[in-house]
This record gives structure tokens, C-alpha cells and sequence, in this order.
């Protein structure tokens, strides 16, 4: 009997953790260099998390969505990031704050 309960046991763990996993958002990562947002365009899905990392030497780099009333990130310095879950499906243009000429564009599907 206490075979067949820690079998038991091991299975809900194991079946929570797929589950968890299957219902856990994806993260994508753009990259912050040579003054430009690579890749500039992402698409994914309601739920999933971008993380923008600045992989510049010497420069400070933000995220801006003017759409969005001008909602910005921290400034990230040289190897900091910042991350945004997105949870409703749209168009998401960006700028960089301090180099508005920096664009890229976040699009969320269902």
C-alpha cells in the first residue's frame, strides 16, 4: 500500500508540473544593439512576456509605447533588462525614450 500511495503522489506532482508548464507563458527576448531592437517585430501569443535586454557597451536604452499614454520601462544600462507580460491581443508599437528614431512593435494573438 504505501508503493501505490507514493506512486500516487508522484503522479499529481508530476501532472501539476505539465500542467503548470502547459498554461505557463513563453518569454521572447529582444535584443538592444548597435541603437537598434533585434528582432524589431515579435509576434506571440496573449499571456507570453518580452524581455528587452540591452547588450550595448556604453549606452542607457528604454522601451516606450506611446500608444499606451507613453507608458515606459526603467532605463536599462549596459546587460540590465526589463520585461513585460502581455495579456490582452493587439498591436504594440515601441520606441527607445532617449532614441525615439529605435522602433520595434510587440503583436499578441489569441
Amino acid at each position: 500500500m504505501f508503493t501505490g500511495r507514493l506512486y500516487s503522489r508522484r503522479a499529481s506532482v508530476l501532472l501539476a508540473l505539465v500542467s503548470f508548464s502547459v498554461f505557463a507563458g513563453q518569454t521572447v527576448e529582444v535584443s538592444i544593439e548597435k541603437y537598434n531592437y533585434t528582432p524589431q517585430e515579435v509576434t506571440i501569443r496573449v499571456g507570453d512576456t518580452v524581455k528587452w535586454v540591452n547588450r550595448e557597451k556604453r549606452t542607457s536604452h528604454s522601451v516606450v509605447f506611446p500608444q499606451e499614454g507613453g507608458r515606459e520601462s526603467e532605463r536599462m544600462f549596459p546587460d540590465e533588462s526589463w520585461q513585460r507580460e502581455f495579456t490582452q491581443a493587439g498591436r504594440y508599437p515601441y520606441t527607445c525614450g532617449p532614441h525615439p528614431e529605435m522602433k520595434g512593435v510587440v503583436i499578441v494573438v489569441e
